[in-house]
């Protein structure tokens, strides 16, 4: 399908919800990042924008992404609302063809998964290539199904962090796996209720 096709889709997705005013981190954004010196992030995948306004807090320059414009729009307005407007810089990407520039000390890529046509792995492998010497890759990915997904498909099958990572196909002399697991915890849906659900985290630094 084209990219108008995802646009719309995800347009649809957001409009059809209402406007976060204060969305929470993700779980596995939190415990990798605290404790970390700020510095500048690529949040891939702006959603709702907890995990934007989050590491703002934190005193990250966030550069914060996605492929719906009304959720870009939401999270610019929102990043200024809370007077964080001069540390989130939001950007509209399908990253099939484009991605943002520069150099970053972390970059996330939270729930990256679209019924349309995407490279992930092709993605995912231009984000380690804009990470500076020590900065980390964290990419974290549905390991079930949740009552209140998109895609209630049963026969999906969710790749493991290590054939993620073989599928990226990093140069170990580069960047090192640092973390490849897939741990569980009980999440909360966008209506209150809640589940069991698997992580599959990947995390990766580049050491030169």
């Amino acid at each position: 399908m084209s990219t108008t096709d995802a646009v719309t889709f995800w347009d649809g997705v957001h409009a059809d919800r209402p406007a976060a005013t204060d969305p929470r981190p993700n779980a596995r954004l939190t415990e990798t990042v605290t404790g970390l010196p700020p510095g500048h992030v690529l949040d891939l995948g702006c959603g709702d924008g907890g995990d934007a306004l989050w590491l703002a807090r934190q005193g990250w320059h966030v550069t914060t992404v996605d492929i719906s414009a009304v959720a870009v729009e939401r999270v610019a307005g929102l990043a200024s609302s809370h007077g964080l407007g001069d540390l989130v810089a939001t950007e509209q990407h399908d990253l099939h063809t484009s991605f943002p520039r520069g150099r970053f000390d972390l970059i996330c890529a939270h729930y990256l998964h679209t019924s349309f046509d995407l490279d992930r792995a092709a993605v995912l492998r231009g984000a380690a290539h804009a990470l500076r010497p020590g900065g980390l890759l964290l990419v974290v990915d549905h390991g079930s199904t949740a009552p209140w997904s998109w895609n209630q498909d049963p026969d999906v099958r969710y790749p493991t962090p290590q054939e993620l990572a073989a599928d990226i196909g990093l140069d170990p002399a580069t960047w090192t796996v640092e973390r490849a697991d897939a741990p569980r915890r009980i999440a909360t849906g966008p209506d209150g209720s809640t589940a069991e659900v698997t992580d599959h985290v990947l995390l990766i630094r580049r050491t030169a």
